[in-house]
């Protein structure tokens, strides 16, 4: 979340007269994130979420994280519910950017995860991508590897001003993994993105997830691949094997990975560090003048790939037979 688009009282106010939700109290920008403009509105039928969709999101990919939203809910799944104004439409126009508005999802997400919340998180994971085999929609994920190439030479020639020989590490693995990339593993929706900022508890036990903005049709090994990352490393590179092992037997518990996702788990988890990566060095040399969004620190995710050049294999992650 960020906020790239100044937002005014009465444009705000003539936006939400379309909806009943009543009348706007107070509206706040949020500073995390680095994708979309979002706004926590607190109105007098409740709180909710205002998002105007911003950079990587497509309006045509919009009605896919809609209508995905929705039908998690019917699955069992607590995630934010899109709200439709009075014409049952969950898509408008504000400031001339794409904007829905979704519920506030109670909890809260913490800084510094232990290996139960990585357990709760395998878990939820797993119930996920069951909740989503029979949605009836399919959006490629527009940042797999066949993405990578490109996001690198937008930001190639300042990659050394980064980090000293960023340059030469990226163009390594993605030769590596442009040969190496595994096919035909098993797949369906995947949520791509789920940061602890994207996670939400209540005491010990997991409440929801938010942020489906990158959801897609991929392998479910890569979405774990993608939490392996976001959840059980130091920023200073250092790969938590207890935390690890906490994951994958979580999300185990409700789906057994199979021998092919096993062994490609070294592969994906290298992959989805260099997705983060680029797109992370490519906004930290791209952030507008004036916006209200904290870039993320790609050097983060470059440390990151030295743990995952020297993986030979799943155990290296924590998975056990």
């Amino acid at each position: 979340m960020a906020v790239y688009t100044e937002v005014s009282d009465a444009a705000l106010t003539d936006f939400l007269a379309d909806y009943e939700i009543g009348g706007l109290l107070s509206y706040k920008g949020i500073a995390e994130g680095v994708e979309n403009t979002n706004f926590f509105l607190h109105t007098t039928g409740g709180a909710y979420i205002l998002t105007l969709y911003e950079k990587r999101v497509r309006a045509g990919d919009l009605p896919f994280f809609i209508n995905l939203m929705e039908h998690l809910a019917t699955r069992g799944l607590a995630c934010p519910q899109p709200v439709r104004n009075r014409d049952g439409t969950a898509l408008g126009t504000l400031c001339d950017r794409p904007a829905a508005i979704v519920s506030f999802l109670d909890g809260v997400s913490v800084k510094a995860p232990t290996a139960h919340h990585c357990a709760e998180l395998g878990q939820a994971l797993a119930r996920l991508h069951a909740a989503g085999a029979d949605f009836g929609m399919r959006r490629d994920n527009s940042l797999s590897v066949g993405a990578w190439r490109p996001l690198f030479d937008q930001a190639a020639s300042q990659a050394d001003v980064v980090s000293a020989g960023l340059a030469a590490r990226t163009r390594d693995d993605l030769a590596w993994l442009e040969a190496a990339w595994p096919a035909n593993l098993p797949g369906g929706v995947i949520h791509a993105d789920l940061f602890t900022d994207n996670v939400f508890f209540i005491g010990d036990g997991l409440s929801g997830l938010i942020d489906f903005y990158f959801a897609c049709t991929d392998a479910f090994a890569y979405d774990l691949a993608i939490c392996l990352n976001a959840w059980c490393f130091s920023p200073d590179g250092t790969y938590h094997r207890d935390m690890g092992a906490a994951l994958i037997a979580g999300y185990e518990a409700v789906r057994p990975l199979e021998p092919a996702e096993v062994e490609a788990l070294p592969i994906l988890c290298r992959g989805a560090a260099l997705r983060f990566m680029l797109t992370r060095l490519v906004d930290w040399l791209n952030v507008p003048p004036g916006a209200l969004v904290q870039p993320k620190d790609p050097r983060e995710y470059d440390r990151r790939l030295t743990f995952h050049r020297q993986a030979r294999d799943a155990a290296a992650y924590g998975w056990t037979r």
